[in-house]
């Protein structure tokens, strides 16, 4: 059967919201974090958001602050050496997807100590993305559901169709006004999708824009199938970031999705 068009939500505000700082230690470096706590409330679920390629914790601050108004609290960070504008000192020639996998694991592992956490999710979106579906595919008991922007699913076979052997791999790549140092590609290479994500078998929802030129469809498409539980939701004409109006029906079909699994 033919999954249902989501409804459309209207934003309201129900709740005030608290908004603090955290500074996370692991694995000898600092994730830099900020949450916004829904106010009044002593339990709610939690969304972890993590940014895309050289982002930022700020990059969905108005979508967290959306979240804890109504009643969901939100996390936002910076991925040690995964921006330009990271301040943790790790540098992005550091950073490989499994160093970002033990930021959000970090993350995650702090998360589930407060008193006030019911539920906990995952929001990533592009390399975000990717990452979040790593990270969920390895703590399936602490992740309620997992929400996909755009994924960055095309990372292992982008680069190493770039570079195809072990000897062809630089000391250091420049993409996108960012450097990368050798260990990323050497983390990666010679493996599979297959082998990072796709066993997850809580609910999944995927959000990708038909335009998207940096992150080829496909691979959503592939993602849904993949996986047991998985919806994939298809934005006409967007790219790979999307429109102020994308954002907005990106954030209801995100916030129905977290009521639709906290019934289940």
């Amino acid at each position: 059967m033919k999954p249902q068009p989501f409804p459309y939500i209207i934003r309201y505000s129900e709740q005030t919201l608290k908004i603090n700082e955290l500074k996370i230690l692991h694995n000898g470096r600092c994730s830099d974090v900020v949450c916004y706590r829904p106010d009044g409330l002593d339990k709610y679920p939690v969304v972890i958001f993590s940014h895309g390629y050289n982002g930022h914790k700020s990059d969905f601050e108005i979508s967290a602050k959306y979240f804890a108004e109504n009643g969901i609290g939100a996390v936002c960070h910076t991925f040690c050496g995964g921006s330009t504008r990271d301040e943790s000192g790790f540098g992005t020639r550091n950073m490989t997807l499994f160093t970002e996998e033990e930021d959000l694991t970090a993350i995650v592992n702090e998360v589930k100590q407060w008193t006030e956490t019911e539920k906990i999710f995952l929001f990533g979106a592009s390399q975000g993305g990717m990452v979040s579906a790593m990270t969920a595919e390895n703590m399936k008991e602490d992740i309620q559901g997992l929400i996909l922007l755009y994924p960055a699913l095309c990372i292992l076979d982008n680069w190493q169709e770039r570079f195809p052997k072990e000897e062809d791999i630089p000391d250091c790549e420049e993409l996108w006004g960012m450097m990368l140092g050798r260990r990323f590609f050497e983390a990666i290479h010679g493996l599979k999708l297959s082998q990072l994500i796709g066993k997850y078998s809580s609910n999944v929802l995927i959000m990708h824009g038909t335009e998207d030129a940096v992150v080829p469809y496909a691979y959503a498409e592939w993602a849904e199938k993949t996986y047991r539980n998985a919806r994939l939701e298809t934005f006409a004409h967007e790219g790979h970031g999307f429109s102020e109006e994308g954002n907005r029906r990106m954030e209801a079909m995100a916030m129905y999705f977290l009521h639709d699994c906290l019934k289940k």
